[in-house]
């Protein structure tokens, strides 16, 4: 359990033990009372007539047979007033708990516990700059966010407490104080921020890298973090780039530079601690698009699919709906059906009537740790270029409910703001345990000198929204319209991918990507000098797009995005190409022109390529198995087809071989807090020393007077292999499991699903759910080497545009639309979802009404 969850559950318990205890028929209360009386007090009208003032004229609103909203008004006033409306009535508690996130106001809802989280949050200031986007916007976004926020307000009007969800008769237990407040519109953009966040790219490699050159040599490092390899694909072969700009050669010399006197302990600890509320940054992080011309297609249409993976969640971080203008004229051009954020308007990803995206992270290097040097006798004071010069600082005021305000104090230098102040508990105070330690409300103001702190520049700091480029999307009737909202998509940078009902298939990688002055953004930088800064940002015209390539073919992966030649440097901390290889190899081997059914499988592909260059080293070793169950482990990994299906007991047992060779090889060389995940890096960091059976890495340094070689190291993962098997299942091998028994999909509520008492859990978690796929497999289901089995990032919707018929597209997301517990859409796409099944994406009226479960008429 992360530390929200041990904190809440402490509180949570104790307010458990008085309703258990006091409550005649307390586990009624729980089992009974909340799920059948008060849960169904906040299902959502979804037929009849309602009136409801600020609208221009009626709103037809039809749900379909999985609960999904398809909105129809005259005016684009009254369809983004009417989405803030249902997006109220099916998510408000996740909308409410997503803006005191992005404001840094989680102490208002839960209390003293989450002041840590909130400091942090108020350092990186996302209020701030969202604040400063909204006085940046121009008339028409206004427009959308205001119509958006009245439609929100209007529901909120009419309902409150257990009225808007089930979870509120819970918090009432915590924080009988807090109140619901309406919504502003600035609660929406600081969600871009968070979405940001959530897709940061490389500080915690930055971090790791000079926490490793700590303890091992340069050389050595390098290892850990390989090049992209060249034997993968890139996303766009060749880009006309301006021939007079010179290539970017980046100073790797940093490599030499002495970490040891630097402390990045603190830094590491403060971005953990937004880990509980929107997920720790993993190599599952990611997602998959590709788009197919129709030269390769069975109806001589495109077809374009995405996949965007993200952290498991309940609800699902995507809320389906159709938008649509009842007569499409300039007044009103919306005409637009995907998936919408709740708590921001318009549909982020999906179609119109004219042409369809999808996105995957780029992942560019767009942060940068700068070590400010500090003045040893004014803590507000840092050198730069042989000057002292002082903090930006200001105040933040942090309310707690049921508690005293708290006031913080923020620094700023020249690069952005200090991320290392005042939060690690351990951090040059002590330890808890010691009876020195001054607990964080007295120590948030001491300004305790150190010699260096960490400041942070990032892109996502400067005010610009990504939601005004993906209105442009919505509308856009043409790839040059399309481009020219992409031109305002700064952050986070997706690999756009396109298609549209003229056949054309296209990508644009949009963002800021910054250009230095030196380094290649793999390690923090010293601050002192402006040797390291920024110097501007790539231009949008030199950004990598293709259009009509001739291939046929568009696949994006997290893959590199550049080609070899390009002059700019993006990041070098690209996921390393696997799941793009075998997208691209299912494309160029396709037994025939390809259709839906084909593509369905693509998305469900669990073939594992790691396994195809680690098992073939057994041909290569001298090993005879030891006892009958090695001899049977051994021959059904040599057997096996590298395909990691639910019902495989292969791929459990070579998952838990994986997990055992890749800790046994590399956790003796590494610091404990940069131990092994798994993922695509280490894939390729094997591929490189497996053919070297005497490489540094894989003697155990545990052991005295041994020097191990790779086949030693193979054999013991083996044996513990077999080892565990036997002590978790059975003797028996047939008895052992298969890989859905291991690996499952539990979606927990974000807040309150994660307490640690069972019955408050109980209400709003749901799952297992078996399922195949596994990390860095195009069905993206994560796990962690030194962590569990246990799914935890995932493709969190697939989606299947149809050009020969955009009302036979294809869909499907992890949970369900309702963010209701008990409701009967609360969870009924799980299943569909871990087994790789589909619903209709309806477009046409007719349809949509046919499968309506519900009419819903909003009159002004």
């Amino acid at each position: 359990m992360n530390k929200f969850g041990r904190i809440l559950g402490r509180i949570l318990t104790g307010a458990l033990v008085i309703i258990l205890v006091v409550a005649s028929g307390g586990l009624f209360y729980f089992k009974s009372y909340l799920p059948n009386t008060v849960a169904p007090q906040s299902f959502p009208q979804i037929d009849g007539a309602l009136q409801v003032s600020g609208l221009d004229g009626q709103v037809d609103i039809y749900r379909d047979t999985m609960g999904i909203p398809h909105i129809y008004a005259s005016t684009s006033h009254d369809i983004f007033f009417a989405q803030g409306y249902v997006h109220a009535q099916d998510r408000f508690w996740q909308m409410d708990a997503w803006r005191h996130i992005g404001s840094g106001e989680l102490s208002e809802m839960f209390g003293e516990s989450q002041l840590e989280t909130d400091s942090f949050l108020r350092t990186l200031g996302w209020r701030k700059t969202a604040e400063a986007e909204w006085e940046q916007l121009g008339p028409d976004s206004l427009a959308i966010l205001q119509a958006y926020t009245d439609g929100v307000n209007a529901y909120l009007k009419d309902h409150n407490d257990t009225a808007l969800s089930l979870e509120y008769a819970v918090l009432g237990l915590l924080s009988p104080d807090y109140v619901i407040e309406p919504w502003e519109p600035v609660h929406s953009l600081t969600w871009g921020k968070a979405m940001a966040w959530d897709l940061r790219g490389n500080m915690g490699d930055e971090i790791e890298r000079a926490e490793l050159l700590k303890v091992l040599t340069p050389e050595q490092v390098a290892l850990l973090f390989p090049e992209y390899p060249a034997d993968h694909p890139v996303i766009v072969n060749e880009i006309p780039v301006d021939g007079q700009i010179s290539k970017v050669e980046p100073d790797l010399g940093l490599s030499n530079f002495d970490y040891s006197s630097i402390s990045l302990d603190s830094t590491a600890y403060n971005a953990s601690l937004l880990d509980p509320v929107l997920g720790p940054l993993g190599d599952g992080i990611g997602s998959n698009s590709w788009a197919v011309s129709g030269k390769l297609t069975d109806t001589g249409m495109p077809y374009l699919a995405n996949d965007p993976h993200l952290g498991i969640q309940m609800p699902s971080i995507w809320y389906q709906v159709g938008l649509h203008c009842s007569k499409k004229s300039d007044d009103c051009g919306l005409e637009v059906a995907g998936f919408s954020f709740a708590g921001v308007p318009g549909v982020i990803i999906g179609h119109n009537d004219k042409l369809a995206w999808g996105f995957t992270n780029v992942g560019p290097d767009v942060m940068d740790l700068y070590i400010e040097k500090v003045n040893p006798e004014n803590p507000n004071q840092y050198e730069f270029n042989g000057e002292w010069v002082d903090f930006e600082t200001y105040e933040e005021t942090v309310n707690i409910v049921g508690g005293e305000p708290v006031t913080i104090t923020v620094r700023k230098s020249r690069h952005g703001p200090v991320i290392s102040d005042t939060y690690n508990p351990t951090k040059d105070v002590g330890d808890p345990k010691d009876k020195e330690f001054i607990p964080f409300k007295e120590r948030t103001n001491l300004g305790l000198p150190d010699q260096y702190v960490i400041a942070l520049a990032w892109t996502a700091l400067t005010p610009s929204t990504p939601f005004e480029a993906i209105w442009g999307f919505d509308q856009a009737q043409n790839w040059e319209e399309f481009r020219e909202a992409a031109r305002g998509f700064h952050v986070p940078a997706q690999n756009l991918l396109y298609a549209d009902v003229e056949g054309n298939i296209g990508y644009q990688m949009p963002g800021d990507i910054p250009i230095r002055k030196n380094g290649d953004g793999t390690l923090p930088v010293p601050g002192w000098t402006d040797e390291y800064d920024w110097e501007g940002f790539v231009p949008f015209e030199d950004l990598p797009y293709t259009f009509n390539p001739e291939e046929g073919y568009i696949v994006t992966a997290n893959n590199q995005v550049n080609p070899w030649d390009y002059p700019y440097l993006i990041t070098k901390d690209w996921d390393y190409g696997y799941r793009a290889q075998r997208i691209v190899d299912m494309i160029e081997s396709a037994p025939g022109k390809i259709d839906q059914a084909y593509i369905q499988s693509m998305q469900g592909d669990a073939t594992d390529l790691n396994s195809k260059s680690i098992l073939p080293v057994w041909d290569e070793i001298d090993y005879k198995a030891e006892t009958p169950n090695q001899a049977y482990a051994l021959d059904l990994l040599t057997k096996w087809d590298s395909v990691c299906a639910a019902d495989s007991q292969a791929c459990a047992l070579y998952q838990r071989f994986w997990w055992n060779l890749d800790e046994n090889t590399f956790n003796d060389d590494l610091p404990e807090k940069n131990a092994v995940s798994g993922g695509s890096k280490e894939f390729e960091t094997f591929r490189l020393i497996l053919s070297t059976p005497d490489n540094f890495f894989w003697d155990d340094k545990l052991t005295e007077d041994v020097v191990e070689t790779r086949d030693d190291i193979f054999v013991a993962s083996l044996v513990e292999t077999v080892e565990q098997l036997e002590k978790d299942y059975s003797k028996d091998p047939t008895k052992w499991p298969a890989w859905g028994e291991l690996h499952s999909a539990t979606f927990e509520n974000g807040t309150l699903g994660k307490s640690g008492v069972s019955l408050i859990e109980g209400l709003f978690n749901r799952g297992p759910f078996e399922t195949g796929g596994g990390q860095s497999l195009v069905n993206a289901t994560g796990w962690d080497v030194g962590v569990g089995f246990e799914v935890d990032w995932l493709p969190s919707m697939r989606m299947i545009v149809d050009f020969s018929d955009l009302n036979n597209s294809l869909t499907v997301h992890t949970t369900g639309q309702s963010g209701h517990a008990y409701h009967p859409h609360y969870a009924d796409m799980s299943p569909l979802w871990a087994s790789v099944q589909y619903y209709p994406m309806w477009w046409d009226q007719d349809s949509i009404i046919n499968d309506a479960d519900g009419h819903l008429v909003l009159k002004p």
